[in-house]
């Protein structure tokens, strides 16, 4: 017999309220790791930032111990796409990196990315960080009640493959509440099929993960970084989002890194 898919949970006002309060935790640990990056330091030294931040802030790692992941955070370098291990790597100067902070606090959890570049990076990679920025907010701008899921998915793709990148797809997006990773999946291209309809109180995060190169991606032998198979750039943005009656809210709101009129992408 087939399974029954998984429920998605649609949140309370209070559990909605609670949210609030680890999504904003999430994101200024995301924004102070992301003002502390520089040349010369190590992503080991960058994660035992965001431990010390998130014990002031009474709230622990969604990732520590999560399957084994050995980190506090996720910090993925130039082609690491995800998942990357915080350790003795360098930051140097015109390298990117990806941060990507999930947090539980009282029981529920804030999910947020961003890339920062270290220093100055050359023209090809800040339009790659302003587009994989914009289409996050593309897609969130269908992340509203009586939309389908794949309204929601489809306009990564849609964005960034005419201006040449790809996306990846063998991880996704998620819905997010006490666990760190809920129904619905949310992949960063259009699924085949009916997708659900969405409802005010569904919480997901959309996380575009964009390549410069081909799509196709591989796991190092520690078990967790994914890097790009043709070794090409990669650039990660996420938020936790709230679906209402009419515009998301995002729980995890922070100042936009790039605009894509800044760089003639819109």
């Amino acid at each position: 017999m087939a399974k029954r898919p998984r429920r998605i949970r649609i949140k309370t006002a209070d559990e909605i309220d609670r949210m609030r309060v680890a999504g904003a935790a999430a994101s200024g640990i995301l924004r102070e790791l992301a003002a502390a990056v520089q040349p010369g330091m190590t992503t080991g030294e960058l994660d035992r930032l965001a431990a010390d931040r998130m014990k002031q802030l009474c709230c622990k790692s969604a990732f520590h111990g999560y399957r084994g992941f050995p980190g506090y955070t996720c910090l993925s370098v130039n082609e690491e796409v995800v998942h990357g291990i915080g350790g003795p790597r360098v930051l140097r100067m015109g390298d990117i990196i990806k941060i990507d902070v999930g947090i539980v606090k009282d029981g529920w959890i804030g999910d947020n990315a961003t890339t920062v570049p270290v220093g100055e990076v050359d023209i090809e990679t800040r339009r790659l960080l302003a587009a994989t920025e914009q289409s996050l907010f593309e897609a969130i701008s269908h992340a509203r009640a009586g939309q389908r899921l794949a309204e929601v998915c489809g306009a990564v793709e849609e964005y960034v493959k005419p201006l040449g990148y790809s996306v990846v797809r063998e991880f996704v997006g998620h819905g997010v509440g006490r666990e760190l990773h809920e129904e619905p999946q949310v992949p960063n291209y259009r699924p085949f099929g009916k997708t659900p309809i969405l409802e005010p109180g569904m919480v997901l995060a959309i996380e575009p993960m964009v390549n410069a190169g081909r799509a196709g991606v591989k796991i190092l032998d520690d078990g967790w970084t994914v890097i790009t198979a043709d070794r090409s750039m990669s650039a990660h943005f996420e938020h936790t989002v709230l679906v209402t009656d009419g515009d998301a809210e995002l729980l995890t709101a922070r100042p936009r890194e790039a605009t894509p009129e800044l760089l003639g992408l819109a």
